[in-house]
């Protein structure tokens, strides 16, 4: 009888490890059909720079449309969680799914710049929210020890969807003119983002995780403001390479068309970069390898991007930039995950999304208005050096981590039954930050 229940429980945990992978498929192309066709806004963006294809339009316009897609993803956050609690997952992601092609067909009839705020910008905006922050809290659910690995893989999605949709774009908008290249995206988009949204399941009822919408009691912790102020600094650079790539390409003397391979490149280098950062960390600490990872790309802003005069260097840097670029985006799940747990995961990722709406709105403005005023030279330092804040951030976080972990230990030596962590990781915290726990070598 024992055997029975020990070989039945045997076949569950298998079947539930082989779901586990199918969500991670699923989530690879969301990611692709989301990040993946925003990511073609900047070869959208370089034609209509090139052709002046709206009248009156400014650059600034033109980039205020794509930091706003990206934002309004993050700021609807409360309200994907209050679908989620009433309607289900599968109703959530179909209704992501449809906003994001209702998106990108009405981009096509767009005539005036306006339109495309409200169809490229906010509509695109809130159907990759609905779609992107539902399906990310789903699959650390069914991963313990592969967590990293499988949303590293998921999140490459972004960078293949990426790869193919730039060059796609591309293409199209030469033989076809944007009109007809958006039409090809809404068609795209429905099918890939349908299919996924019915066969992406959630662990809810195993996991019962903290459900609330508006949850600010997470605010109050220091572990998530640190992952907040990661994400805002590396934001503000991401969002200027994802976008400004094709452009700065074609202001030293390249082709549109060379422009829109660099950035396909950057998105190569996602693609292969996101499910290699995603096997280190699970092998070396899911915030080590985010602390290094984020200061390697300011690195390669600095020493690379800023002499790049040439299509090959170029080529080179974004290759090189995107493994690393998006290190925020593969990794906030599981470390977030590491340092508030699966429970309070989609609550707290929530609220680390709300405050990224302000970098997102506005990095590539920023950019566009440093590039007009001093040239790309400032663009460019004000990138690498965003990254360079960004993993000071996490070495902050990982202090933080390693003293939550000391205090644990000691307490759990001394044996105290009533031991509250939540109380003990609050009343202990004025003192995480040490010389110790910033020079120790471990895995975390």
């Amino acid at each position: 009888m024992k055997n029975s229940e020990s070989h039945q429980l045997t076949s569950l945990l298998l079947s539930a490890i082989r779901y586990g992978w199918v969500c991670t498929v699923c989530l690879l192309l969301i990611n692709a059909n989301t990040w993946g066709v925003n990511s073609a806004w900047a070869i959208f963006l370089n034609h209509y720079l090139s052709e002046k294809s709206f009248a009156g339009a400014t650059h600034l316009e033109y980039a205020l449309i794509g930091g706003l897609s990206i934002s309004q993803a993050l700021l609807i956050s409360p309200v994907v969680a209050i679908a989620n609690d009433r309607f289900g997952t599968p109703i959530t992601l179909l209704l992501g799914t449809l906003l994001v092609s209702i998106a990108m067909l009405t981009s096509s009839f767009a005539d005036q710049v306006w339109i495309l705020f409200l169809t490229q910008g906010a509509c695109f905006g809130y159907g990759m929210g609905f779609l992107y922050i539902t399906a990310s809290a789903i699959l650390p659910q069914w991963f313990s020890t592969r967590r990293s690995l499988a949303l590293g893989i998921a999140s490459s999605g972004a960078g293949f969807g990426g790869l193919a949709y730039n060059l796609g774009a591309g293409a199209g908008i030469e033989s076809f003119g944007p009109k007809w290249t958006y039409r090809a995206l809404a068609i795209a988009t429905l099918v890939a983002n349908g299919a996924c949204s019915l066969l992406l399941k959630d662990r809810n009822k195993t996991v019962q995780p903290n459900t609330r919408a508006f949850d600010v009691r997470e605010f109050g912790h220091i572990s998530v403001l640190l992952v907040i102020w990661w994400g805002f600094v590396t934001e503000l650079g991401y969002i200027v390479l994802l976008y400004s790539l094709p452009n700065y390409a074609t202001s030293i003397g390249l082709t549109a068309q060379q422009g829109s391979v660099v950035g396909a490149m950057l998105n190569l280098g996602l693609a292969v970069g996101r499910p290699a950062v995603g096997y280190m960390s699970d092998r070396l600490g899911r915030i080590n390898v985010a602390t290094a990872m984020t200061g390697l790309c300011g690195i390669f802003c600095l020493a690379i991007w800023v002499p790049a005069k040439t299509y090959a260097v170029l080529i080179i840097f974004a290759l090189a930039a995107g493994t690393v670029t998006g290190t925020f985006w593969g990794c906030v799940v599981p470390v977030t995950a590491e340092v508030v747990g699966l429970r309070r995961l989609p609550a707290a990722f929530g609220m680390i999304c709300l405050p990224l709406v302000l970098p997102t709105t506005f990095a590539e403005p920023i950019a566009l208005q440093l590039v007009a005023t001093r040239g790309y030279l400032s663009s460019q330092i004000f990138v690498g050096c965003m990254f360079l804040v960004g993993a000071v951030s996490m070495m902050a976080l990982r202090s933080w981590k390693l003293f939550d972990l000391e205090s644990k230990d000691a307490h759990e030596r001394e044996r105290h039954a009533a031991y509250d962590v939540e109380r003990h990781s609050q009343r202990a915290s004025k003192a995480w930050l040490t010389p110790k726990t910033l020079l120790t070598l471990t895995k975390v």
